[in-house]
């Protein structure tokens, strides 16, 4: 299947960005994904939607044997660079090159949202091993914040008809799913030290940001310095930090 437009142009034109702009995430975050997931040495874990690798070196104190697919050539490149000794496969989640039954687990980072999820579902489900799980995270801004609250605002309007996390559309091929369990979710805090261009440049690399006309993504860009330097929160202030909740889900797989 093809990967929305969105990502494809997005993702590609930033991967460099992404991987120094976007936030890791946080300790109990990951340690709670591992736990759910079951993590342990010898076993075998898929990270789809794999990126530049963000959540990948995170579980590798897991000892568990981890490949990513990304199917994004850019990003590739880029987790190839980052973790050259992490397999990464082009793929996309709807169409694995695994064989039935060969993974424990799989984890899914900022991306679940992007996935056709039924028949990712699907594939995912076959790719696991009997009693295998699915986890699946998202650093998502903390709009709570005033100033966070403001910069959604701003770039929300350019969002178009792009999938997205928050509308939650993406649980509905969980809903009495035959081929899953019920999900579970617990939530962290995440907090990412930046400073004003550290904060353009992580809006820079936003699937609907990075896609817009150069000109178009030059404006953004104007704004948002804009919007920090006048807004209470962050005038004439050197460093920031960008406050994300981070969500952590889990599944178990059902059926033989």
């Amino acid at each position: 299947m093809e990967i929305h437009e969105a990502a494809q142009r997005g993702f590609g034109a930033s991967a460099e960005l992404y991987e120094r702009a976007r936030p890791g995430y946080s300790g109990d975050a990951v340690q709670c994904l591992a736990t759910e997931l079951h993590l342990s040495g010898g076993d075998v874990l898929v990270d789809l939607g794999a990126g530049t690798g963000k959540l990948t070196r995170t579980l590798l104190s897991t000892g568990a044997t981890i490949v990513g697919v990304e199917p994004v050539r850019a990003m590739r490149t880029m987790f190839a660079t980052v973790l050259p000794q992490i397999p990464v496969v082009g793929a996309t989640a709807e169409a694995l090159p695994f064989t039935a039954a060969s993974a424990d687990a799989v984890a899914v980072g900022q991306a679940f949202h992007w996935f056709y999820a039924q028949a990712s579902l699907q594939e995912i489900h076959r790719v696991l091993r009997p009693g295998g799980r699915l986890g699946l995270i998202w650093n998502v801004r903390d709009e709570s914040v005033p100033w966070v609250a403001a910069l959604s605002r701003l770039i929300g309007a350019y969002i178009g008809d792009g999938p997205s996390y928050r509308t939650d559309a993406w649980r509905d091929a969980f809903d009495d799913s035959p081929l899953f369990g019920p999900l579970g979710r617990a939530s962290f805090r995440t907090e990412q030290p930046t400073d004003p261009e550290g904060v353009v440049d992580r809006v820079a690399t936003i699937s609907y940001i990075a896609a817009l006309p150069e000109d178009r993504r030059r404006q953004v860009a104007d704004d948002v310095r804009t919007l920090l330097g006048s807004h209470p929160g962050t005038k004439h202030r050197r460093t920031l930090t960008i406050a994300h909740r981070t969500d952590v889900y889990w599944c178990d797989r059902l059926g033989p």
